[in-house]
């Protein structure tokens, strides 16, 4: 993966960025997960994932779970559960008809923000994560921070009730009553 492509190029030459766009990536690019970057990432409870259809249009949507609920689990790999959403699957399907994909995490309190742009792919839930319907693993191509300076500083008031965790049923959302006639089985149903 190659770290600038021309259209960036063209910006960084005509704002002469180019000399510091290329120390950045000297200094922070890498392939492979630090201890620091694995320490960060386990300790998020959201981040936002970017995909993009057979034909390149982007999708951007939240992942949410409690802190730990993306895992590094190689030093060029992460993994996180998708858990039980609205059944459009979106991003999912997205990276099931084109596997590249950016995540961005961030820390709202002590402003901080890495990025992992990678290949994804989906495999069936196992009880390595609580309540997944599937797993995603990515294969990390490119981890780099970003400048936090417009990071607003927010503060997390409450994890949601909807996160699944070992020995907890998660409510039912309310949205889902209007649409009870249309919702999926429970395991052993119809």
């Amino acid at each position: 993966m190659s770290v600038y492509h021309e259209g960036a190029r063209e910006l960084q030459d005509r704002f002469d960025t180019r000399r510091l766009a290329d120390r950045l990536a000297e200094r922070f690019w890498r392939t492979a997960f630090t201890a620091e970057d694995k320490a960060f990432i386990e300790s998020r409870a959201m981040f936002f994932l970017a995909t993009a259809d057979e034909h390149g249009r982007p999708e951007c949507s939240y992942k949410g779970g409690l802190p730990g609920f993306v895992r590094v689990t190689s030093p060029d790999e992460l993994s996180f559960p998708s858990y039980d959403g609205n059944g459009m699957f979106r991003s999912l399907g997205n990276i099931g008809v084109n596997a590249n994909v950016g995540l961005l995490f961030l820390d709202f309190e002590q402003p901080r923000r890495l990025r992992v742009n990678g290949t994804a792919r989906l495999e069936d839930a196992s009880a390595e994560f609580e309540g997944a319907q599937l797993i995603v693993r990515v294969k990390a191509e490119a981890i780099f921070p970003n400048c936090p300076r417009y990071i607003h500083r927010l503060q997390l008031v409450e994890t949601s009730v909807y996160a699944p965790r070992p020995g907890y049923q998660p409510p039912e959302p309310g949205w889902k009553k209007q649409f009870q006639d249309v919702l999926p089985g429970k395991p052993g149903e119809g």
